[in-house]
């Protein structure tokens, strides 16, 4: 009974210690990699555009509600699928093995470009938005990652910047296992 306790201890120490490991290493990836893709003229650009568009909070609401539960192809879903930024950020995810997804938006946290279809329109009420945005300030956020279908997946949220100011946000979705 000794030793099994003492496996299951020394298991559970090695575990923390990868899962430490995994996190640190997407930190860096974060800070190193992923960060600087906020400050891409493309990317900036297509927030704020968006941006300028002054979406209403009400507006905003009723594409999230119409959006929930809609097939890829509904029509306004499809129109932020095929933004040039949406194509510029499954271009980005051919190039980066470990990434499997890109959404980008506004200082609202609405879409405003994306690689594939989100399952809402809005992000705003989210921690990837609202941590990664900092109500204009910008920071990094590394959520914990989770299995989905089979696969560990984690999402990392970086500031979009203009003039030393946030303007929105970019969730990364990657697979942590294939960061080196």
């Amino acid at each position: 009974m000794k030793r099994t306790i003492m496996i299951l201890i020394a298991t559970v120490i090695c575990v923390a210690m990868a899962f430490g490991t995994a996190l640190a290493d997407a930190a860096s990836v974060a800070k190193g990699e992923l960060a600087p893709i906020g400050y891409d003229a493309k990317i900036v650009e297509a927030v704020k555009a968006q941006n300028a568009k002054g979406l209403t909070m009400d507006y905003i609401n009723k594409l999230d509600n119409a959006w929930k539960g809609q097939p890829e192809d509904t029509w306004f879903i499809k129109e932020v699928r095929e933004r040039p930024c949406s194509g510029y950020s499954r271009a980005i995810i051919k190039l980066v093995p470990y990434m499997f997804e890109i959404f980008v938006m506004d200082n609202q946290g609405g879409n405003v470009c994306m690689s594939g279809t989100t399952g809402d329109y809005w992000q705003g009420d989210e921690d990837k938005w609202q941590k990664s945005f900092a109500d204009g300030k910008g920071a990094i956020f590394v959520d914990e990652p989770e299995e989905e279908d089979g696969k560990m997946v984690q999402q990392i949220s970086v500031p979009v910047m203009d003039d030393g100011m946030a303007i929105g946000a970019i969730t990364f979705g990657i697979y942590p296992d294939k960061l080196q």
